[in-house]
């Protein structure tokens, strides 16, 4: 294992590399415009088009269905092209869907179906550029500092999940849903003309003579027969149906259980940004110490704990302040989980899987873990719909404490170390 200068100096390697730096510029104006999003739009949908708990099912369901849908095909693109210009492309279609919210609603257009498309669209274009975004990295920079270049985008993933929430509540308390949706757009127009300015051109896929359907099954059979991914896989998967079905409620149960305002809901939600800080400087230490398949679990457990408390508010503090600070702490231990679970598991299953197959294994892996998504968002509410926000949140906590006992008892991968 290096020791402390050894991964200074890696660090500042990359620092000296400009193309990585245009890469985490990107990365940090996409993460700062995804919180704007990720509150503007169910703040648009229940305020403005008075959403139910369903509807706001179905809107976070089309935001995931894309991993379902594209999942593998886009393994095998990503696999025979080169990933800049899949970037670039995917980045454009996203900043024309957001810019129509705003012009729709001008228009008097917009409804809850012009938002499910929106979210479709913006989706597509995760799984599309997301993917595409990882592969390239791991060109950028190498293998060996991959670790170190996920830990810098992290941090900024941190700084974003402190500062965004809080801008993005003021942004829509002050100039409303639609215009700061717009305020993201502009974002992705400025990250698509800094991509542009990366000077690395990856050498063109060898071409291939197998079917892309084929190359599909290979890239589900590696994922399958190699047993780490595959539990990977399978503990990603129950992580994922828990935190979409969650997303799915938690701004309702803030807008109308907790009775918070937009601005305050989202410097709450400040504070899941301090989760993402706290464990992007703590994963490094702990995965040396405790090795990588317990950080996994531990940040599995961190998630269950903040699903388990949302619920529990009390009805005594509806509209407090103390509702707020019990709300941020919630997601604060969803944020922290998150960090602690991902940066380790993007690490692990890219380390595992040879260059030919990074591509296809990676958009396995969505297809395989956030394909449960779409069913989370969905089940989640109609459950909001039928029982309440409450009780729904409620079974979510339930169940994410049944996951971290499936993962302990039934996975092994507490002994996978490095």
């Amino acid at each position: 294992m290096p020791d402390s200068t050894q991964a200074d100096q890696a660090s500042d390697n990359l620092l000296r590399s400009a193309d990585f730096r245009r890469l985490w510029l990107s990365n940090a104006l996409t993460n700062f415009g995804a919180q704007i999003t990720m509150l503007a739009l169910p703040v648009a949908a229940a305020l403005l088009l008075h959403a139910t708990s369903s509807q706001m099912g179905v809107l976070a369901a089309c935001e995931t269905l894309p991993f379902l849908l594209f999942g593998l095909p886009i393994g095998v693109l990503l696999d025979r092209n080169r990933r800049l210009p899949v970037m670039l492309c995917s980045d454009a279609l996203v900043m024309i869907a957001l810019a129509s919210v705003p012009i729709a609603w001008k228009l008097d257009l917009l409804t809850i179906h012009w938002l499910y498309a929106v979210g479709f669209v913006i989706g597509s274009g995760y799984v599309i550029g997301g993917g595409a975004e990882q592969v390239f990295l791991t060109f950028i920079v190498g293998r060996d500092k991959l670790v170190d270049a996920q830990a810098r985008f992290a941090s900024t993933e941190s700084a974003a999940r402190l500062l965004g929430p809080g801008l993005a509540g003021t942004l829509v308390q002050l100039v409303g849903p639609p215009l700061a949706v717009l305020c993201n757009a502009a974002g992705f127009a400025i990250s698509l003309l800094n991509l542009r300015r990366i000077r690395a051109r990856e050498p063109e896929p060898a071409r291939k003579d197998t079917h892309p359907v084929r190359e599909m099954i290979d890239g589900l059979s590696f994922v399958w027969h190699h047993e780490t991914l595959r539990k990977l896989a399978w503990t990603s998967g129950g992580w994922h149906l828990m935190f979409f079905g969650f997303n799915a409620l938690q701004v309702l149960f803030a807008l109308r259980v907790l009775a918070l305002a937009p601005g305050v809901m989202g410097t709450a939600q400040m504070l899941g940004g301090v989760g993402v800080l706290a464990g992007s400087v703590l994963v490094k230490p702990l995965t040396a110490r405790l090795g990588v398949g317990t950080v996994l679990m531990v940040g599995q457990a961190a998630s269950a704990v903040g699903w388990v408390l949302m619920p529990a508010i009390p009805a005594t503090l509806f509209g407090s302040a103390a509702a707020a600070t019990l709300y941020g702490i919630a997601m604060f231990f969803v944020d922290l989980g998150a960090t602690l679970f991902f940066i380790p598991y993007g690490a692990l299953r890219q380390k595992l899987t040879p260059d030919p197959m990074l591509g296809r294994m990676i958009a396995t892996m969505r297809f395989l873990t956030v394909a449960m998504a779409p069913i989370g968002s969905m089940v989640a509410g109609v459950m909001g719909q039928q029982i309440g926000v409450r009780a729904a949140l409620g079974w979510i906590g339930a169940a994410s404490i049944a996951l971290v006992l499936a993962t302990l008892f039934g996975t092994g991968l507490r002994k996978v170390k490095d």
